[in-house]
């Protein structure tokens, strides 16, 4: 082989074993961030007060179907990271990751704590269409009816798999846009499922949360929506 042949096998030798790196650094983190928001999960649920869920409530639905939007949403996030050479995009990525397998891990020790099991003995959704403390009428973000929703349906914002495959497809500034198509998407659907349980809960620990989520996903959106603009 030659000298040059040797070269270019070393370096793309090289590149290849520090993406192995990254991606199992950033693996690495975000079961850190689990473990963190089950024990987090643990120590708030018991001292924040207020009577103990049913199993269904707002509060356990809301708690196992967003376990199930954010696992998607971590999913996108690992496997845009993976397919983007984009610093921008591989660290709103991995903080998206981190910060939502975080909160997975509170919701899983909510329920734990309640005494109340992960699998819901309803279609999923179903909290989201029963009445609002105030007993009010109210509408999602895209200004719809919030009880058009069809218990057993898709969450709002879910990715479909036809969808996702195209993500794990996908790659560069293609994958890029395609994550950032989808995330959006994906937000806007976590925010309305967050305001919706804000709106049936007086639970401290699940208001503290959902709060913490609309604001946090906001904020996200309108970062994402520049960056999509700068790939269109």
């Amino acid at each position: 082989m030659s000298e040059a042949g040797a070269s270019g096998e070393t370096t793309a030798n090289g590149g290849q074993s520090a993406r192995l790196r990254l991606l199992l650094g950033g693996a690495v983190l975000v079961l850190v961030a689990l473990v963190a928001g089950v024990l987090l999960g643990r120590v708030t649920a018991p001292t924040a007060g207020g009577p103990i869920p049913s199993n269904t409530s707002a509060e356990a639905g809301f708690s196992r179907d967003m376990q199930t939007h954010h696992t998607q949403a971590v999913e996108m996030a690992l496997l845009v990271r993976d397919r983007s050479d984009s610093d921008e995009i591989r660290l709103l990525a991995l903080d998206m990751a981190t910060a939502q397998m975080q909160q997975i891990g509170q919701m899983a020790a909510w329920l734990q704590l309640w005494g109340l099991p992960a699998a819901p003995p309803e279609p999923s959704m179903t909290w989201m269409t029963r009445p609002a403390l105030d007993g009010g009428s109210h509408e999602s973000h895209d200004g719809t009816a919030e009880h058009s929703h069809v218990p057993g349906e898709p969450m709002p914002g879910l990715a479909t798999p036809e969808q996702m495959q195209q993500l794990r497809d996908a790659d560069g500034v293609e994958a890029e846009r395609l994550f950032l198509e989808l995330m959006i998407a994906h937000h806007q659907g976590g925010v309305e499922m967050a305001a919706a349980v804000i709106e049936r809960s007086e639970h401290p620990v699940v208001l503290d949360l959902a709060g913490g989520m609309v604001r946090v996903q906001q904020s996200e959106l309108d970062y994402m929506t520049e960056l999509l603009e700068a790939r269109r």
